[in-house]
C-alpha cells in the first residue's frame, strides 16, 4: 500500500501559478543590433528608439514536461513510502535464572537413570535441565553456580546452545566445597536489577543447607520478593544426611513461600522431572507482541526518472537545434 510521509508538501503544487501571477517576468537586457551607424540609421528611419521584448516560444513538449516534472518533485518531497502487510514479533517477557549447587555432596551418585545406570546429582540436574530449557524456547535464560560463593556462569541470554554449553562444563566443586544459598540469591536480585522485563524467576538447585552466607537466605527472599522475583527451589538431597550436608526443608519451603513460588524435593530422575513439568505448569512462557509494518521510501524514483528525462529531452532538442542551424546555413 502506497503511502505519504509528507502529504502536507502536496501544498505546494499550485506555486508556479503563484509566481508566474503575482512576481513580475524576468528580463534581460540584449543588444539586438550593432552598427556603427546607429543614430544616422535613426535620423533617416525618424524612429526614437525604446525597449522592446521578446518572448520565446516553447515547444507544446516543454510545457507538458514542465508541468510533469514538477508534479514528480512534488511527489519526491512528500516522500512516497510502501507499506508492507504487518509483521509481528514475539519476545519473551520473562527472565529465568537457574542456580545450580555445586559443592562436594552433589557428588554423591544417588541418582538412577532411565536406563538403570546410577550417576551423581550434577549429572541428572545437567540432563534433566536440557530437558525443561528445549521448553522454554523463548524465555532469556541465565545461570549461575554457587557454593563458597556465588559465581556468574551465564548472563541472560536466548542463544540456549551457549547456555547449555556453559551448564556442561560446570564440574563439581569447582565454586567451593559449601554451599552459600542465600549470597546465591543476592547476586541473582543484582542481575534482575539490570533486566527490563517485569516478569523474574529464579530456580535454585541444591543439595543442602546454607552454610554461612553474608545475607542469610530468608532475609534474601524478602528482597527478591520486593523486587518482583519468584524462587522455585529444587532440594535434590537426603533429608536423613545429617551436619553441613543436611538439607534444610523448613528454610527452602519458607524461601519459596515468601516469594509466591514452591519447593520440590526429589531423590530421583523421576521426581526431578515432575519438579521441572509443575514449574512449567505456574510459569507458562509469556510473550510480548511487537507488531510493525515494513517501509520502503520511493522518493528517489521521481528524482530520476526527472533527471533521465530531461537528460533525454535536452538532448533531443539540442540536435534538433543544431540540426536545423545546419539546414539554414546550406
Amino acid at each position: 500500500m502506497l503511502e505519504w510521509a509528507h502529504p502536507w508538501m502536496w501544498t505546494l503544487l499550485p506555486l508556479p501559478l503563484l509566481v508566474y501571477f503575482f512576481l513580475p517576468p524576468y528580463k534581460s537586457s540584449k543588444d539586438s543590433v550593432r552598427v556603427p551607424f546607429f543614430n544616422r540609421l535613426v535620423k533617416v528611419s525618424k524612429k526614437e528608439p525604446g525597449i522592446g521584448s521578446v518572448i520565446i516560444q516553447k515547444l507544446w513538449v516543454q510545457k507538458i514536461w514542465l508541468i510533469v516534472s514538477w508534479l514528480l518533485v512534488i511527489s519526491s518531497i512528500a516522500k512516497p513510502e510502501w507499506v508492507g502487510n504487518p509483521i509481528t514479533q514475539e519476545h519473551s517477557a520473562r527472565d529465568l535464572m537457574i542456580a545450580v549447587d555445586l559443592s562436594g555432596s552433589m557428588a554423591a551418585e544417588d541418582f538412577i537413570l532411565d536406563t538403570g545406570e546410577t550417576v551423581d546429582r550434577l549429572v541428572a540436574v545437567k540432563e534433566v535441565l536440557s530437558e525443561f530449557i528445549t521448553d522454554r524456547k523463548q524465555d532469556r535464560l541465565g545461570l549461575i553456580v554457587f557454593g563458597n560463593a556465588p559465581y556468574l556462569q551465564a548472563p541472560f541470554t536466548q542463544d540456549h546452545e551457549t547456555w547449555l554449553t556453559l551448564l556442561n562444563e560446570t564440574e563439581i566443586g569447582m565454586a567451593g566445597p559449601s554451599t552459600m544459598m542465600g549470597d546465591a540469591i543476592g547476586l541473582a536480585i543484582k542481575l534482575f536489577e539490570r533486566s527490563e522485563v517485569e516478569n523474574r524467576v529464579l530456580i535454585m538447585l541444591t543439595d543442602g543447607n546454607d552454610t554461612g552466607s553474608r545475607m542469610p537466605p530468608i532475609e534474601a527472599a524478602k528482597i527478591a520478593k520486593d523486587r518482583g522475583v519468584i524462587l522455585y527451589n529444587i532440594a535434590i538431597g537426603d533429608p536423613a544426611t545429617l551436619g553441613e550436608k543436611a538439607l534444610d526443608m523448613k528454610t527452602l519451603e519458607r524461601m519459596s513461600e515468601i516469594t509466591g513460588g514452591a519447593t520440590y524435593h526429589a531423590l530421583h530422575r523421576e521426581e526431578l522431572e515432575e519438579a521441572y513439568l509443575e514449574i512449567n505448569k505456574l510459569e507458562p512462557e509469556v510473550f510480548e507482541s511487537l507488531s510493525y509494518r515494513p517501509r520502503q521510501s520511493l522518493h528517489h524514483f521521481p528524482l530520476i526518472l526527472v533527471t533521465v528525462v530531461y537528460l533525454l529531452l535536452f538532448g533531443a532538442l539540442t540536435g534538433l537545434s543544431i540540426q536545423r542551424n545546419r539546414k539554414a546555413v546550406e
